[in-house]
């Protein structure tokens, strides 16, 4: 059984599950209690952050809110999955679609916005998958969510023609919020212009501060545990994933046994020990600091 309690962040490649990705882990941790904080298609690549032993309890904790990615769009089809996965539903010529047209709608979707899910995501109705329902034959319908875009910027936009059909394949990076679909932005770009739209390829960069240069494919991992690198320590782990507060040794001793402290914080706070070992996550409740998770 493994000691290491940390994080693990993995580059994923294309063409495998998250599932498998934890599978590999376990075997390499020699542990069970592995976990990941938020998954990725198959056919996306990129970040990945796992938590082994006692960092599986932060998983739920850490404010991954904001993601990176970086993706190609494919306007003049849609398909059933909103990516390349899918079943082409319809096709239109982009021939004559003007390249600024497509830089100024795809501009429209930063900020605050109401976002469909797409229809084969992971989101429960009524205690189903809803792209188990969607292989099931199944017609779904998602609610609009709110979600936010910080930043999108457009890259090369390139004209493509694919057995007769001309399609137009736009390069985007962004930076959104958790629970932000990009196929979705795919989608709906492609439904703005008339000419339809799919996400033909998408990698993760960061999910919040972990990004690709911290990242391990899975071809590195069997000699990254062997040496040592691949497991983040969960002191180092928390002190990058949320606001910090080093405490005094008497301090230190009620944290332990999960006492609420009188001292100001600003928000879910990890709290440390003279040492700089991490003992617990409080947070502000009631005018003092109170435990949400103890790990010591």
């Amino acid at each position: 059984m493994s000691e290491a309690s940390g994080l693990v962040v993995v580059d994923k490649p294309a063409g495998i599950t998250s599932h498998d990705v934890v599978s590999r882990v376990r075997r390499l941790a020699g542990t069970r209690k592995v976990g990941h904080a938020g998954t990725l298609d198959p056919m996306a690549t990129g970040v990945l952050v796992l938590g082994v032993e006692r960092a599986t309890r932060l998983l739920g904790h850490l404010t991954l809110t904001e993601k990176a990615y970086e993706a190609t769009v494919r306007l003049g089809a849609s398909t059933t999955t909103d990516d390349a996965e899918g079943e082409v539903q319809a096709t239109s010529s982009t021939a004559d679609l003007d390249e600024e047209q497509v830089r100024e709608v795809l501009a429209g979707f930063v900020g605050d916005i109401e976002q469909v899910p797409t229809a084969v995501s992971a989101i429960k109705v009524d205690g189903k998958r809803a792209y188990q329902r969607v292989r099931d034959g199944e017609q779904v319908e998602l609610r609009p969510r709110p979600v936010t875009v910080h930043e999108l910027t457009v890259g090369e936009v390139r004209r493509v023609v694919e057995h007769g059909h001309h399609y137009l394949d736009v390069d985007i990076s962004l930076r959104c919020s958790s629970g932000t679909y990009v196929r979705a932005i795919a989608r709906d770009a492609g439904a703005a212009l008339s000419v339809g739209g799919h996400l033909t390829a998408l990698r993760r960069t960061a999910v919040g501060p972990y990004r690709l240069d911290v990242a391990h494919t899975l071809d590195e991992l069997a000699d990254a545990f062997a040496d040592g690198s691949a497991v983040l320590p969960l002191a180092d782990a928390a002190r990058a994933g949320f606001r910090t507060l080093d405490l005094e040794p008497t301090q230190a001793a009620d944290v332990r046994f999960g006492r609420a402290l009188g001292v100001p914080l600003d928000g879910l706070t990890a709290l440390f020990a003279p040492t700089g070992e991490f003992l617990a996550l409080y947070e502000p409740r009631g005018g003092q600091a109170r435990a949400v998770a103890v790990f010591v």
